[in-house]
């Protein structure tokens, strides 16, 4: 356990980011597995809101929110 007022602090805050990037980074998973299992156009557009927030929210890098948008993207289209 941290002595110093400030590490105390920093315990609390990072505790707090963590449940909340928890909540986001679940959200994003399960709308990406729905669409990948529905390969429905309604899906991906829930899925790629997930990804787009989860990114703004600094949970996951651009890069591979882009790679699972393609991705996705690509498995709607070949059922299509």
């Amino acid at each position: 356990m941290p002595i110093i007022k400030s590490a105390k602090k920093r315990v609390r805050s990072s505790a707090r980011r963590r449940s909340r990037n928890l909540v986001t980074k679940s959200t994003y998973r399960t709308a990406v597995k729905k669409a990948a299992t529905d390969k429905s156009p309604e899906s991906l557009k829930v899925a790629y809101k997930a990804l787009d927030k989860a990114t703004k929210k600094g949970v996951i890098p651009k890069n591979r929110a882009a790679r699972l948008k393609s991705q996705l993207s690509r498995a709607v289209k070949k059922t299509a």
